[in-house]
């Protein structure tokens, strides 16, 4: 239904005049507060120029090749099967189409291929991106464009000091994910540390995230070293060796993917874990556990989804993800984001009564909805989703050799948030 009143706020556009896009943009502004008048049982228009449209187009940029590669097709079918899904779906009154396009992991790159959908392919909304780096990138690409951006990358930034009022993410922050890790490790495997992370945002984000939180669990941390090392390395004998010779008890890893993988390969086949703990925040993750195999058996690591949660929406979103002609597998926690994004922007669009950019924002902010992690909502001072986060450990399985994860604590979506104060994002 539209609402009676608009409420929009403000906002300033930094885009030229010149462009076609942003002329089409200030159309809608000009045009957003025939919104208020909209009939009921029907969406307001978001085309401009010559016709009108209540069709959306959702831009999913992943990185499919580059150093994600791994990971990204689960991002990028599960938001394909929520466009799907709402396609289908009478209860959501506008259509919906989708472009699909490789970030390539890079910045560069994801920016360019972002800026071709909404441009080209005239998508008002974008999901996508892992790495954090880019997902900041494509931030500002969202304010620039004036399109609500999803981002799949963790670091705390992506909706704290590089917030603005177009990103929603339904991703768990490193923030959120140190709050199930960290009083739970240092009281648990050890207060003697030492930090591994890849040098970019997101193993900084954990590196600061995780100490902080740590240090408030116990007075008596100690730092026994930290290292870092650039993102995409293959060899990491040099860290190791230091790791084995320090007096740390346990190794928390700030690294996904690739990185993560390799790391954790060859420090276990090291001998490190004869005396240290390792902890990842991401060791959880499918694909880092199918790569590991017995490797992983004993370690630690933070968790953001499990495919078993029981709950009508993650039921139906597990048994058609595993429908897929592409997969077989359950879901992974990229395949969980990518559905979760789509599908808790259009509770947005539904509740707006319109597919006006704006008037999303407004209807987003706050609003509580059901979802595949339970009750959430994007919190209106940051736009991040209040999700629930686990500690787990990879345990070995009844058959076969992937690692099964065992949840040792729950932290819900509310107590694992950084106070609003706190957060760096001003909107």
């Amino acid at each position: 239904m539209a609402r009676g009143t608009s409420n929009r706020k403000q906002r300033t556009s930094n885009k030229g005049e010149s462009s076609g896009f942003g002329s089409r943009r200030n159309f809608l502004r000009a045009t957003a507060g025939a919104s208020a008048l909209g009939l009921a049982g029907c969406l307001d228009n978001i085309g401009g120029g010559g016709g009108s449209s209540d069709t959306i187009t959702y831009g999913v940029v992943s990185p499919m090749s580059g150093s994600y590669s791994g990971l990204a097709p689960g991002q990028r079918y599960g938001a394909r099967l929520a466009i799907e899904t709402l396609q289908e779906d009478d209860d959501f009154d506008f259509e919906i189409e989708g472009v699909y396009k490789d970030g390539q992991t890079e910045d560069t790159a994801s920016v360019d291929a972002a800026r071709r959908a909404v441009e080209e392919d005239g998508a008002n909304f974008i999901m996508g991106a892992i790495s954090s780096s880019v997902a900041l990138a494509l931030n500002e690409l969202a304010a620039d464009e004036e399109v609500i951006y999803n981002p799949g990358g963790a670091a705390v930034p992506v909706t704290g000091s590089g917030c603005n009022q177009y990103v929603f993410r339904a991703e768990t922050n490193t923030a959120q994910i140190a709050e199930a890790v960290s009083e739970y490790t240092v009281n648990n495997l050890g207060n003697n540390v030492w930090f591994h992370i890849a040098d970019y945002a997101y193993g900084t984000s954990v590196r600061n995230r995780v100490e902080s939180r740590m240090r408030e669990a116990d007075a008596n941390l100690t730092i026994t070293g930290s290292t870092a090392s650039q993102l995409g390395s293959t060899n990491f004998d040099t860290y190791i060796s230091q790791i084995d010779n320090s007096d740390a008890d346990v190794v928390v890893v700030g690294m996904t993917g690739g990185d993560l993988i390799n790391f954790t390969a060859q420090a276990v086949e090291a001998g490190i874990t004869e005396d240290k703990d390792i902890m990842a925040p991401t060791m959880s993750f499918q694909v880092v556990r199918r790569a590991l195999g017995p490797a992983a058996y004993g370690l630690y690591g933070g968790v953001r989804y499990v495919a078993d949660i029981d709950n009508p929406q993650n039921n139906t979103f597990r048994e058609a993800y595993m429908n897929m002609d592409e997969t077989s597998a359950p879901p992974d926690n990229f395949a969980r984001v990518g559905y979760q994004s789509v599908m808790m922007t259009a509770e947005g669009i539904k509740e707006a009564g319109s597919t006006n950019v704006d008037d999303v924002i407004d209807a987003l902010e706050g609003l509580e909805m059901d979802s595949i992690l339970g009750t959430n909502q994007f919190r209106a001072c940051d736009h991040q989703a209040l999700n629930p986060t686990w500690m787990g450990q990879c345990v070995e399985p009844d058959s076969g050799e992937m690692a099964d994860v065992e949840l040792l604590s729950k932290v819900e979506g509310p107590d694992a948030m950084i106070p609003c104060e706190e957060t760096e994002c001003s909107l």
